[in-house]
């Protein structure tokens, strides 16, 4: 049944998204386009199917180790516990401490952890965290959450692109004056924030599922509990220098967006609501 739930919500969340692109070529292109925008909707869905892992490893500088690091050992034996394919271990070296898990399928998974974490947690904490990301693998979650990452990133370049070079060629109003100027800026700003909108609505609630499941995998909720409390604090200390269109994938929610907006875009669910679920009480 989880399985069903979660194809759906992928589905759905592919045609939201593809919605958003089509609408905007219309917008920017008329009838051209919008099914240039189609084209392009079609290539982005292909590719973050098959190489959203790539774009998420590469945008984090990833590096994969093998049994000889430290990390690797943790993550094998929490795999065995959780019934997993060995996914493939990766460390960014990235000080904001974070972890995050990609791949389009438990045989085809990614964790990866930043040295910032590595140096912050201690070996049970470190385990807590690698548990949440095998949750997130178990769930068949990795899928979308990565996919989420490019496509609202994609949607960033294609409006940059739009805007500054004068679009897709259809709207010949566009540069003859009878465009509005300010409702394409404001599509340019709000746009991207419509995409990230898309990811919190199923989002949260995965996040919610994946400490759940985390904490059964590694048998010990307060492993993840203690290392969510260091996160919170590391992250708040070291922003990530990523676009937020990624924040979506990580177990702590990177500090990279500012303002006093900040809390309408939030991914992931309190620090405090977590730690209930988790552990019944909203501290360590």
């Amino acid at each position: 049944m989880n399985q069903i739930v979660n194809n759906v919500k992928t589905a759905l969340f592919l045609g939201l998204l593809t919605a958003l692109i089509v609408s905007l070529g219309a917008w920017f292109g008329g009838d051209q386009g919008m099914i240039i925008a189609f084209i392009i909707a079609g290539a982005m869905n292909f590719g973050s199917y098959f190489f959203s892992d790539k774009i998420a490893l590469m945008s984090m500088k990833a590096t994969e180790v093998g049994p000889e690091h430290p990390l690797y050992g943790i993550v094998e034996r929490l795999a065995q516990r959780a019934g997993l394919p060995m996914p493939r271990v990766y460390v960014s070296p990235f000080p904001a401490p974070n972890a995050f898990a990609t791949g389009r399928n438990p045989s085809h998974a990614a964790v990866c952890a930043t040295q910032g974490l590595l140096d912050l947690l201690s070996s049970e904490q470190i385990a807590g965290v690698m548990s949440h990301e095998l949750a997130h693998v178990k769930h068949r979650d990795i899928l979308i959450t990565t996919v989420a990452a490019t496509m609202a990133g994609a949607i960033t370049i294609l409006l940059r692109e739009v805007f500054w070079f004068g679009g897709f060629g259809g709207r010949s109003d566009r540069r003859d004056g009878g465009g509005n100027i300010l409702i394409e800026l404001a599509l340019l700003l709000l746009a991207p924030f419509a995409a990230m909108l898309i990811q919190m609505a199923i989002s949260r609630s995965r996040e919610f599922n994946a400490d759940s499941g985390g904490a059964e995998i590694c048998g010990e909720p307060m492993w993840l509990a203690s290392a969510l409390q260091k996160l919170e604090m590391g992250n708040k200390a070291i922003p990530t220098d990523v676009s937020p269109a990624f924040n979506a994938m990580f177990i702590s929610e990177p500090k990279n967006l500012r303002g006093s907006f900040v809390g309408l875009f939030r991914t992931h669910p309190k620090l405090e609501a977590r730690l209930v679920n988790l552990i019944g009480r909203p501290n360590v």
